[in-house]
């Protein structure tokens, strides 16, 4: 019976023990553990919550709230979303090559990528495609996300599609082999006068470079001597793209850009002299949408003084992210350093860590304060620095332009921003273009569909259709914004006939960003001159209308047009 008793006493201690650690202590160690919080958190709740709880579930939720009291631009990817978002940085992806859009639940075929799989099988742009693998694919399943989902895989795999063709009674069923679609970081390539060569670029992907080379050759070919660099609207990419592109105009050793972090040294990126084009005339454009590495390739030039840059002033983003893939394929993009100017500059604007609202709301206030019409409201948040021939720059918000071109509002009024914003030119010109594509369909070349367009009275007819579609028609607002109206409506017509390029070239013609431009090189002014020790210069505030919104081609472009690839 003794013996009983102490072994129930020994057995009785060590349950005591077990749960005293169990409970108790693991509380102790949750408390005391700083970085093991987290991990000893989730383990409770696994193992103590009322209900069953799905782990990894309320990790994915947890981790972008966690990289958002960091800085703005570190940021979770889930896996399922790392596609989507690297494919046009990484220069090609698997899928069918076609650009779409969705209206009225429907996929409808904006253009189909030359010798793409989709050409290939016999698809047109216009189609409007009802089913994938032999399963209906209308209403409200259709989504850009699904669609992609539907339409993209593997290369060589393959996927029957149904469309519904103009001028065919039945729908048309073809089976595409997927394959290898390029994305294109140049969009455009041409000549805007006999001299001048013009590259427009949207991102720094892994070949952007190897487009420059392709571009440059091209353009030497035409006789370019004079070269624009349009970097508006381009929100950056990979920082060795740019590095590589600002190497191929600049002399030898000449400091492109240097990056510094808390646990990265600092790390020096000189050119090596082995550029092409180090002596030919360079104007560099950027707009408030000009961020990451295209500030990168802008700042080096002009910190070199080896181009003039036009415009307004870049967006201000100056941190570094490294990309980190985790086993089940998300990955995080975390700041780890910053990059500075060979002047010295970080032109990485303020922003509180934990609160993105100001960071936000930046443009924004920019636009309130009336610093897209007037360069006397730039504020700068930055020391002055001093490029190499001495011309001053400032750091701490965006590249500063060497000239500031205001935003254009001839035209604006709210009837335009009503039709605009409401998203009634883009329906418009979409439903003209899919109704008129037999007749439209014989114009190849931009200027001969430009002048077709401008005998139509397109802006009475888009007034007639939105009049239906629930905006008042209001005669004089729309006299007065008659010319604006009337590329606007063309140029999206001219986009979805033609490509992005017929659609670059014809809002060029008219854009006061290109006037200037031609002009610096007309007067042999693309490489900046030292400034005179005693001079003093004090600009005179331009007096630009205002209107509610700014207006630029390029943001209805790529802000309205919910478009997508596959």
């Amino acid at each position: 019976m003794p013996l009983i008793m102490a072994v129930c006493v020994v057995i009785g201690i060590m349950i005591g023990s077990f749960f005293a650690n169990r409970f108790s202590g693991n509380r102790l160690n949750v408390i005391n553990s700083g970085s093991n919080r987290i991990t000893n958190l989730l383990r409770i709740i696994d193992d103590m919550y009322v209900d069953k709880v799905d782990i990894d579930s309320l990790v994915e939720d947890a981790m972008p709230k966690i990289l958002a009291e960091l800085d703005p631009h570190s940021v979770y990817i889930s896996a399922k979303d790392v596609q989507s978002t690297t494919d046009d940085l990484k220069g090609s992806f698997s899928g069918i090559g076609v650009e779409f859009i969705i209206r009225q639940d429907t996929i409808r075929v904006q253009n189909v990528i030359k010798n793409g799989p989709a050409e290939r099988a016999g698809m047109l742009a216009g189609d409007k495609i009802i089913s994938v693998n032999g399963k209906s694919f209308v209403g409200k399943i259709v989504t850009n996300e699904e669609a992609m989902r539907r339409l993209k895989g593997p290369k060589d795999t393959k996927v029957k599609v149904g469309v519904v063709r103009y001028g065919h009674e039945k729908p048309v069923y073809m089976t595409i082999t997927r394959g290898e679609i390029p994305t294109k970081s140049i969009t455009s390539v041409y000549m805007l006068d006999d001299k001048t060569g013009y590259i427009k670029i949207k991102n720094f992907g892994e070949t952007t470079y190897t487009e420059l080379l392709i571009a440059l050759a091209q353009l030497s070919q035409e006789g370019f001597t004079n070269l624009v660099i349009d970097l508006r609207d381009n929100t950056g990419g990979y920082m060795n793209s740019a590095i590589q592109m600002a190497n191929e105009f600049l002399p030898k050793n000449k400091l492109i850009v240097y990056t510094i972090g808390r646990k990265s040294p600092r790390q020096d990126f000189p050119s090596d002299g082995h550029g092409s084009y180090q002596k030919i005339p360079l104007v560099v454009l950027i707009n408030e949408g000009s961020a990451s590495s295209a500030e990168i390739f802008a700042g080096a030039m002009q910190d070199n003084d080896r181009a003039t840059i036009i415009g307004r002033r870049s967006f201000g983003k100056g941190l570094v992210q490294q990309q980190i893939e985790f086993p089940d394929h998300s990955l995080i993009r975390l700041t780890i350093a910053r990059y500075y100017t060979p002047s010295g500059r970080c032109i990485q604007k303020p922003y509180t860590m934990g609160d993105d609202k100001d960071y936000e709301q930046d443009l924004l206030d920019r636009y309130q304060h009336g610093e897209f019409f007037s360069q006397d409201s730039i504020k700068h948040t930055g020391p002055a620095y001093h490029t190499g021939i001495g011309r001053v720059v400032y750091g701490g918000g965006g590249i500063t332009p060497d000239i500031f071109v205001p935003e254009d509002t001839l035209g604006m009024t709210s009837y335009f921003k009503e039709a605009s914003l409401s998203g009634l030119i883009l329906q418009f010109a979409f439903t003209y273009t899919d109704d008129n594509r037999p007749k439209l369909n014989n114009f190849k070349e931009m200027m001969e569909l430009a002048d077709y367009l401008d005998s139509q009275n397109m802006v009475e007819q888009f007034a007639n259709y939105a009049d239906k579609h629930g905006l008042k028609r209001r005669n004089l607002l729309i006299k007065k914004s008659h010319k604006l109206l009337d590329r606007v409506i063309d140029s999206r017509i001219i986009y979805n006939m033609l490509d992005e390029q017929a659609w670059t070239q014809y809002i060029n013609q008219d854009d006061p960003v290109i006037k200037q431009t031609l002009e610096v090189f007309e007067k042999h002014e693309a490489f900046p001159k030292k400034p005179e020790p005693t001079a003093k210069f004090k600009s005179k505030k331009q007096k630009v209308a205002m209107a509610d919104i700014p207006y630029n081609y390029s943001s209805l472009h790529c802000r309205n047009m919910m478009m997508a690839n596959a």
